[in-house]
């Protein structure tokens, strides 16, 4: 039987993120055996800082993707907002699964609701884009950092280390914990991390058996959303460490996207959107990441990445 190597973090969320992904391959080809390969990241080893300060590109992808470069697995799985839109050479994104729910949400055990929030209030994120609009929204709230996985996360609220945090729906509905969900932000509101709510399947660029493999699982319509969206960080070279943030609507043949860039306290926050036809996504992506860039954005990143 043909074998073939998934490689994967090996955190709760990741390995639902990549058993995912096998079983939509396993239920296409019954014939080959799809592995697990868990492979550490320097974002899982290292607990104890912001993530803002120990580096921001490939942070939980780089030893992945030396494995796949190095043939130790034959495809990667990832959360594709985590995944750089610039790739190791001779790397590629192949396939998206259908996109899950790609908003944020307030997670609390005393709030109902965003509207109950206020500057008394400590929150807690590890994200920059996520301070950056809290900031924006509440300004003089207390926002601290907070790391460690979805569990470890749930466990210092718990324990009272804040009154509230903000995490990917996604991912607390993949795991199974709605229950800590209080309210899933709207997006107009609170603008997502690009490409929230999408698995990503990386792979070599010569692997072309790999590619034919993993194209029958592809979404098209989370595909082209990814992909608009990836463009859009690439042109305002952000990354997962920048306060940037993006999503998409599609209708049919219709595309449309808003766009954020803010300072890392909220002070400077800047949006714009643009609409047009879904064949155009990609360009119409970079169109509105160079608008904003016109808009006072390049300042802003400039200035944060001093």
């Amino acid at each position: 039987m043909k074998t073939v190597k998934i490689g994967t973090r090996g955190s709760q969320l990741a390995l639902y993120q990549a058993y995912k992904v096998r079983d939509e391959l396993q239920d296409v080809y019954k014939h080959i055996d799809f592995q697990l390969e868990i492979i550490k990241t320097k974002g899982d080893k290292i607990l104890d800082q912001a993530l803002s300060k120990i580096g921001d590109k490939g942070l939980f992808t780089k030893e992945i993707e030396e494995a796949l470069v190095k043939g130790e697995i034959d495809l990667a799985v990832h959360s594709l907002k985590d995944l750089p839109t610039e790739l190791p050479e001779g790397l590629k994104l192949g396939a998206v699964l259908q996109r899950a729910e790609f908003r944020d949400a307030l997670v609390s055990l005393k709030l109902k609701n965003w509207s109950q929030l206020n500057a008394s209030h400590v929150v807690a994120t590890s994200s920059v884009r996520r301070k950056a609009q809290i900031l924006n929204l509440i300004p003089g709230i207390s926002v601290i950092d907070i790391r460690g996985n979805v569990n470890t996360r749930l466990k210092k609220l718990e324990e009272n280390y804040c009154d509230a945090t903000i995490m990917a729906a996604a991912g607390l509905q993949r795991l199974g914990l709605d229950k800590y969900i209080a309210e899933v932000l709207p997006h107009d509101l609170f603008i997502p991390a690009v490409s929230q709510g999408i698995i990503g399947v990386e792979i070599r660029e010569s692997d072309l058996e790999t590619q034919k493999l993993i194209e029958k699982i592809n979404h098209q319509e989370s595909w082209i959303a990814g992909l608009a969206e990836r463009k859009f960080l690439a042109i305002l070279e952000g990354g997962c460490q920048l306060p940037v943030a993006c999503y998409t609507n599609l209708k049919g043949v219709d595309f449309e996207m808003f766009g954020m860039v803010a300072d890392v306290d909220g002070k400077q926050f800047i949006k714009n959107s643009i609409r047009g036809r879904i064949e155009d996504a990609e360009k119409l992506a970079g169109d509105l990441a160079k608008r904003l860039l016109q808009d006072g954005a390049a300042e802003i990143l400039a200035g944060i990445r001093l």
